[in-house]
């Protein structure tokens, strides 16, 4: 009898949730956000390709991090036990989860995020490995994709990206959309991403989470407030700009 596919290849990650011994407080930063909270109380089960999206402050940089960490990986970025840091930041939520990860799954994982990508590069070029471009003499967009075409990213593992169109154009998003459409097609990979841009959410087979001050919501990519608000200032700016300028 020919074995289950997804048996074969099971989720890295399948839940996340609390642990029994978490004490958070739910009065304080960052388990007063509703979507973290959600998490907390009722869990969060990942997809293949799971896509956070929301406006600032809606927690979802704070859940990809606490989950990256969870799974072993540091809060500014680097593989699964590494030891990359510079200056401690992250919230406590990493210490109050459990991921139930799939059976036999890889343990391998990847941490990007935007906003340390200078850190980890530095933090790479200091500790060669003999197969790494020089990140800092390529542009943001060329970097990202370098690495994203690394070993790093080649076979199984989990995947983790906050925010990982920062600083590309159009089109280098569109390249983006399509390395991360490729690197999901393979069976023993599963990855995370937390954006704000319509271009990423749009790739196929993603499962879309938006995050707002009442919860976690799944939805279509036409329903998502990023890309009813990008059409809608694509059509008409003086709808939105006359809110906030000064005439």
């Amino acid at each position: 009898m020919p074995r289950d596919p997804d048996w074969l290849h099971p989720l890295v990650v399948r839940r996340v949730r609390c642990a029994a011994d978490a004490e958070p407080d739910f009065e304080l930063w960052p388990a007063r956000l509703a979507p973290v909270r959600q998490v907390l109380t009722e869990g969060l089960d990942l997809a293949k390709l799971t896509i956070l999206v929301g406006e600032n402050g809606s927690g979802k940089s704070t859940l990809v991090e606490a989950i990256a960490m969870a799974f072993g990986m540091p809060g500014e970025g680097g593989s699964t036990g590494a030891r990359h840091a510079t200056y401690p930041s992250e919230s406590p939520l990493h210490d109050w989860l459990t991921l139930e990860r799939g059976a036999g799954a890889s343990k391998w994982g990847y941490f990007l995020r935007a906003e340390t990508t200078h850190g980890l590069f530095t933090y790479l070029k200091n500790n060669p490995g003999g197969w790494d471009p020089d990140f800092h003499a390529l542009s943001h967009g060329e970097s990202f994709l370098a690495m994203l075409r690394s070993r790093r990213f080649q076979g199984e593992g989990l995947f983790v990206m906050d925010e990982p169109e920062a600083g590309l154009s159009f089109s280098a998003q569109l390249a983006l959309v399509g390395t991360l459409h490729a690197l999901a097609a393979d069976p023993g990979t599963q990855m995370l991403i937390a954006t704000h841009s319509p271009v990423l959410a749009s790739i196929p087979g993603a499962t879309l989470l938006q995050l707002d001050h009442t919860g976690i919501h799944r939805r279509e990519w036409g329903e998502l407030e990023s890309v009813i608000n990008y059409t809608n200032f694509l059509t008409e700016p003086r709808r939105y700009l006359r809110h906030v300028l000064q005439e």
